[in-house]
């Protein structure tokens, strides 16, 4: 269910926003001189992303891609209709503390678009900031579920692990009476994975089964076995960390990746020579690639990252469209949240992905997913599309 304005405004904020009250942009005074025909001459937003940290590769194919965006957008003018787009960056070092510290002040410095970070703990944060204050927030690659519908000025503009998750579904035919084991550690990513397994493939008729593995365990074999004696129809693997490389070798070598479909998640370009022996035998379901999709806008993205001296990667489409988002929303709400709001909420446009639509209800993004194998290039691999799924075949269920 999306939260009301007239609930935002009520005593349950009034509190939590009382240390803001001084220096809150109202939705209706953006920061900017106005003009005769109350056009803004400038609008800043405010990019809060990793620039340092363990997710700072991420958060500079954002920017990277962020920056291509605004030049794509502004048709390399870096202004919409005379109102000039200036951006102020801020690290949040995938630390939630340090990401509230820094919108709160962008927003006491008049600052009312909000845009980024790959952390999902960031994003929750800053998205409770967004409601509190009233300012619009262009989530960034950060996954989780809960950002989708969490409130009236929250967008996202990537996508979210309930894609990935439907989309390791598309790799049967027919999921309905299938069985699907999740292999995954014992902490609180693993178990999130069962529970969205279980919500998503479970809902559509499969049995789903866990597989859980102690996170200080280093030795895989008696698990890959478990894996075979319960004769799934598919494996969904989810992991992460150090013992990746063993644990791959252990579910090759006994046999599972021979006998049984298994899909992970394909990650950026880093990763590509992660899996070894199993690197052709995994079925992977991706967000991006570089090479996946074939428009002339993922043409100009890629070809401005790199002009500018940057590598095109995983990320790279959430930037951009966050980029393309925030323009739309300036050149049709002309600062103003609540204008730019409703400027957000079904807004369709072509992004490097293809054709993305903001769903109306809770501002999810729905997009196509892909498809893909690792295939040997030299002493590597290189990803090669599969099948490209479409958009309303892995949107997300809404959120209530």
């Amino acid at each position: 269910m999306r939260v009301s304005k007239k609930l935002l405004l009520g005593s349950a904020v009034a509190a939590a926003a009382l240390t803001l009250a001084a220096c809150a942009p109202t939705a209706g005074a953006p920061s900017g001189e106005t003009t005769d025909d109350a056009r803004l001459d400038e609008v800043t937003v405010g990019v809060v992303t990793s620039e340092s940290g363990p997710l700072a590769g991420y958060g500079q194919q954002y920017l990277d891609a962020f920056e291509a965006g605004l030049d794509y957008a502004t048709d390399g003018t870096g202004e919409i209709d005379g109102t000039t787009i200036t951006v102020e960056h801020r690290d949040d070092a995938g630390d939630p503390d340090k990401a509230v510290t820094a919108v709160k002040e962008l927003i006491g410095e008049g600052v009312n678009i909000i845009a980024g970070t790959a952390s999902s703990g960031v994003a929750l944060a800053v998205a409770e900031q967004a409601a509190q204050n009233q300012v619009l927030y262009i989530s960034g690659p950060a996954a989780a579920d809960a950002i989708t519908g969490i409130n009236d000025y929250t967008f996202r503009s990537g996508r979210q692990s309930a894609q990935d998750v439907a989309t390791a579904g598309t790799f049967l035919d027919d999921i309905e009476g299938k069985k699907v084991a999740v292999f995954a550690q014992d902490n609180a990513f693993g178990q999130g994975n069962v529970a969205a397994v279980e919500a998503i493939l479970g809902g559509q008729g499969a049995t789903v089964e866990a597989v859980l593995v102690a996170e200080d365990a280093t030795e895989f074999t008696p698990f890959a076995q478990q894996v075979l004696a319960g004769a799934p129809d598919l494996v969904f693997v989810a992991w992460a960390g150090a013992t990746s490389g063993a644990m791959w070798q252990a579910m090759s070598q006994q046999g599972v990746l021979d006998e049984i479909p298994v899909v992970t998640g394909l990650g950026d370009a880093a990763t590509f020579g992660a899996y070894g022996e199993a690197s052709e035998k995994i079925d992977f379901l991706n967000h991006y690639f570089p090479a996946a999709p074939d428009n002339d806008v993922n043409t100009a993205m890629v070809e401005a990252i790199e002009a500018a001296g940057g590598t095109p990667d995983l990320f790279s489409p959430d930037g951009f469209n966050a980029a393309i988002m925030i323009v739309h929303a300036i050149q049709e709400g002309h600062g103003d949240v609540d204008a730019m709001v409703s400027a957000l909420e079904g807004f369709e446009f072509e992004g490097p992905k293809g054709t993305m639509t903001v769903r109306e209800s809770d501002h999810a993004l729905v997009q196509e997913m892909y498809q893909v194998k690792l295939v040997a290039d030299g002493a590597g691999f290189v990803p090669e599309l599969v099948d490209t799924v479409a958009a309303d075949e892995v949107a997300p269920a809404e959120a209530e």
